[in-house]
């Protein structure tokens, strides 16, 4: 049986009521935590781009009878003094199963409940956390920390150091329940998290409140402009999670995926198959780009009024029904003229005439939402009926009716994009080139984003093309490519940003700024730990290597190294690309008069510049 960690609880007499004999709440609790009376359940949370687990949540469950519920005993915890020993107790449960059930073979994250106040408590012991996470063999890096936001910080200074201290220590930090408590978005601005957890209040019944859908919707905006992942928590219905995939939100928890179990399961429920929405990344065409704004009916019009619509407007394919801004419906051309008006023997007209548009409807339409997919559509469209196979497509905005787009105008969208991207990728490395990489950090530009612009330039590139060939060349271009995407990946669990190849021996790199400089830190690493794969050993070890320069001279050049600067939206408004590019201009060149590989970081402030070069 494993030796457990026993957690301070600060020394003082635990009085029992002595006219009832009643233990006191401190007491149950403490009697709870000496005999590990506290079990551990795991809850899954879901990535709907994926189809599969991003992580599990552990959850704290009480074994033996108990006079609480988790969250009184929490509440009765930070009342009686008790909570940093609760909490830590927890957290070591919490290590010692994810370990039993090999958490860090299945790989993921492990998501662990810490409260502000045990951040903040006096005896509580630095440390502690990495102990666990090494006596349990859980790695540091796949650990989330959710900090409650239910509870008042008194001291925010204070609070974001710790925080900081488990940031450098590997962790990475959610906020959880966002938006029941009292920090909110101060709490957001001070830790600036990895992840945002939106608390189930918000969710549930979210598809039915236009209120609680447009929080939702500009809460997730906020975070993903600055590259801050939301998971929505509490989902219990297939029309909850299509609402919060429609936003964008591409985590989800809730027992409509996954119940908490005390076991890791191997494999979980199918997705709900008729919700299948994946958001699109932010270069690529959405549907609602191609939306007609056509007007719309109310079921409640006369059915003579539609077939008058038809009549007049001959190029009429579909008339969309709508009711107090939403879609209940589509009548298509040739069905509603055909079986309704006409009907199978003639008798149509005189059957449906006197009717309203709602008491004919066709149960069978396609509703998709703005922010879908143009290949995700096309997935919904080929598993339609044959005779509905052709119909408009309804498109709608935060549960509102947007437009229609026709199945003919969705082909011609997506054959062009990817003509588009065929020219758009760089054929050496396979990366998006320059049109692609003006697109994209436009889009971000005009979506207010904070990330950080890297211009990765090879020094000595063009002598080492000279001397060791063009084919040894364009291996090192693959090569640098290839480390920096897996790099961007490895640092950031590819939640926000982007590599790109300009041309020739110049590179481009976007994340949040956060992440710029270790990034970049550790692909001049990777490169030169490479370099002696490029220039062979003895090159190496003299440092360069003798050849002719372009005039014919027998000179020494350095090893390939290599220069990056560094520009950060968050400090430099820039309106367009090409204003990040002529800032870059002036940075990169700092970059490369520092000798050998080198990073510099435009600090512009107030029209001043001051570059600062870091040594990885």
């Amino acid at each position: 049986m494993a030796i457990r960690m026993r957690w301070n609880i600060e020394a003082e007499s635990l009085t029992r009521n002595r006219d009832l004999g009643v233990p006191s709440d401190r007491e149950r609790i403490c009697e709870l935590i000496d005999a590990n009376a506290l079990a551990i359940h795991f809850q899954a949370i879901y990535s709907v781009l994926e189809h599969q687990p991003f992580g599990h949540e552990a959850l704290t469950r009480i074994r033996a009878e108990s006079p609480f519920s988790v969250e009184e005993l929490f509440q009765k915890a930070m009342a009686t003094g008790v909570i940093s020993a609760l909490d830590m107790q927890c957290r070591e449960n919490a290590f010692e199963a994810a370990s039993r059930l090999s958490f860090a073979r299945k790989g993921g994250r492990l998501f662990l409940n810490i409260c502000p106040e045990t951040l903040l408590y006096p005896a509580h012991r630095a440390g502690l956390t990495d102990q666990l996470a090494e006596k349990w063999s859980i790695p540091k890096e796949s650990i989330v920390l959710e900090i409650t936001e239910q509870e008042a910080i008194r001291n925010y200074s204070l609070f974001k150091q710790s925080i900081e201290h488990y940031r450098e220590r590997g962790y990475q930090i959610a906020i959880d329940d966002f938006g029941a408590g009292y920090g909110g978005l101060k709490m957001l601005s001070i830790i600036e998290p990895d992840f945002v957890k939106i608390d189930r209040h918000f969710i549930s019944d979210i598809d039915k409140s236009m209120v609680k859908h447009n929080l939702v919707d500009s809460i997730a905006t906020a975070c993903h402009r600055i590259g801050i992942k939301v998971i929505a928590e509490g989902v219990e219905q297939e029309e909850e999670l299509q609402a919060i995939m429609d936003m964008g939100i591409e985590l989800v928890q809730g027992y409509l995926l996954h119940r908490p179990s005390p076991s890791l399961p191997e494999t979980l429920p199918a997705f709900p198959v008729a919700v299948r929405t994946v958001p699109a990344p932010s270069d690529q065409t959405v549907i609602g780009d191609l939306a007609l704004p056509v007007e719309p009916i109310s079921p409640d019009e006369p059915v003579m009024q539609a077939f008058q619509r038809f009549i007049d407007n001959p190029g009429l394919r579909g008339l969309p029904v709508v009711e107090k801004g939403r879609v209940c419906g589509m009548l298509g051309r040739w069905r509603f003229l055909e079986h309704k008006m006409l009907g199978r023997f003639g008798y149509g007209f005189a059957l449906n005439s006197y009717k309203t548009v709602g008491q004919i409807l066709d149960p069978h339409f396609l509703l998709v939402a703005a922010s879908s997919p143009l290949e995700e559509v096309a997935r919904k469209i080929s598993t339609r009926r044959e005779e509905h196979l052709y119909d408009d497509i309804c498109i709608d905005r935060g549960g509102k009716y947007l437009g229609t787009v026709p199945v003919s105008a969705l082909l011609d969208a997506m054959t062009e994009r990817s003509l588009s991207l065929a020219r758009g990728t760089n054929p050496l490395t396979g990366l998006p080139g320059n049109e692609l990489i003006q697109r994209q950090l436009q889009n971000m530009l005009s979506q207010n984003m904070h990330f950080d612009v890297c211009y990765l330039d090879l020094d000595h590139f063009k002598p080492f093309n000279d001397h060791y060939g063009f084919e040894k060349g364009d291996q090192v271009l693959r090569r640098l490519g290839q480390i920096a995407v897996e790099i961007l990946q490895r640092q950031t669990g590819g939640d926000f940003g982007f590599v790109g190849h300009i041309g020739g021996d110049d590179f481009i790199l976007v994340c949040r700024p956060k992440h710029a400089i270790p990034v970049c830190e550790q692909i001049i690493r990777s490169f030169e730990a490479e370099r002696f794969l490029f220039h062979g050993p003895e090159a190496l070890a003299a440092g360069g290597y003798r050849a002719e320069d372009r005039e014919g001279n027998e000179r020494l050049f350095g090893l390939l190294s290599l220069s990056i600067g560094i520009v950060s939206t968050e400090v430099n408004r820039a309106g367009s690309v090409a204003e990040i590019a002529s800032l870059a201009s002036e940075v990169k060149k700092a970059a490369k008069m520092q000798p050998g590989s080198a990073i510099v970081r435009d600090r512009r402030l107030k029209g001043r510049t001051a570059v600062a070069a870091v040594s990885p």
